[in-house]
């Protein structure tokens, strides 16, 4: 995923699946230099990750 796209999925209305390393995540932020801040929905874990490593699933939750 690059930036843009990860900018678009924070401002939608509707709520677009997200992975991390194939856990579910929830985009809190993106952040400069390809960093986003996300939570895990798994375990509830905020962490920052690049935005590259995140992987946006067909389906709309």
């Amino acid at each position: 995923m690059d930036s843009i796209r990860a900018k678009e999925i924070i401002e939608s209305h509707g709520v677009i699946a997200v992975n991390y390393h194939d856990s579910p995540v929830w985009i809190e932020q993106v952040k400069d230099k390809g960093q986003a801040e996300v939570t895990t929905l798994d375990t509830n874990q905020r962490m920052e990750v690049s935005v590259d490593q995140l992987v946006e699933n067909d389906s709309i939750l």
